[in-house]
């Protein structure tokens, strides 16, 4: 695997509003205004992706469904919807809508059996998500566990999962950098690619992160750095898009 780290910024929507999140704690919300208005400004910035997330449906107090189908409409980049994907019907909403791809997280604990046979019948259009806190994986809005995550990982590389969207949960909304020794284990023992997410704060961290395409890393999820500013979108594609740096190693320090 030697392509470019895909970027895949965030929209996460809660109340109808375009917000982020500290380690996915619903009261520490930071607005930034209308969704589409969001998402659309990254189209425009040169994003290829959107990873879209109903923060609402993953909490399980409600949906912004009508305002994700109207995004993933209107957009001509590739969007991955994730949250509340827990049965058949959300499954197939989100991809008649036009979704690329769905990401399942709470559905792969919960409903093992159905979540296995959507891999194997789905293959790219669904990535698995492994919430981690810890050696556990977090579900229903990380509010509870739901098992040890290298255990869940070897059932779902077993059904024949292609992908997985890895976030350490201690990590999100905090731009303290990616857990890299989390990314490590995981692609140590995934055939499926990795998709990471949390942590990420500066431009050396998709520096480092690119460096881990060789290992099985495809793309990393940024939110919070872009949204406060500390890079802007055109600046972190061209790391993502350069050659990988001669000075990474494959398997970094987990500092």
């Amino acid at each position: 695997m030697t392509g470019e780290l895909t970027l895949l910024p965030a929209v996460d929507v809660q109340g109808g509003r375009a917000v982020q999140l500290q380690q996915g704690v619903a009261s520490s919300e930071r607005v930034f205004g209308d969704p589409l208005d969001v998402a659309q400004k990254w189209r425009g910035l040169g994003a290829q992706w959107i990873h879209l997330v109903d923060l609402d449906a993953a909490f399980g107090r409600g949906s912004n469904t009508e305002i994700i189908s109207s995004i993933v409409k209107q957009m001509d980049i590739n969007v991955e919807v994730s949250g509340g994907i827990r049965d058949q019907r959300s499954l197939e909403s989100a991809l008649s809508a036009g979704a690329t791809r769905v990401n399942i997280g709470t559905a792969a604990l919960e409903d093992p059996q159905w979540c296995d046979e959507v891999v194997g019948c789905y293959g790219e259009q669904v990535a698995i998500g492994l919430d981690v806190r810890g050696d556990q994986l977090a579900a229903r809005g990380w509010t509870c566990e739901g098992g040890k995550v290298l255990d869940v990982l070897a059932r779902l590389e077993d059904a024949g999962c292609m992908r997985y969207v890895v976030t350490d949960v201690a990590s999100d909304g905090m731009l303290t950098g990616p857990n890299y020794e989390l990314l490590g284990r995981i692609c140590a023992r995934a055939e499926g690619k990795v998709i990471a997410s949390g942590g990420i704060a500066t431009l050396e961290d998709l520096r480092r992160l690119r460096g881990l395409v060789p290992i099985g890393v495809e793309g990393a999820i940024v939110g919070t750095a872009l949204y406060v500013g500390n890079f802007t979108l055109p600046a972190a594609l061209e790391v993502c898009r350069a050659p990988i740096p001669a000075d990474s190693s494959p398997m970094p320090d987990s500092d």
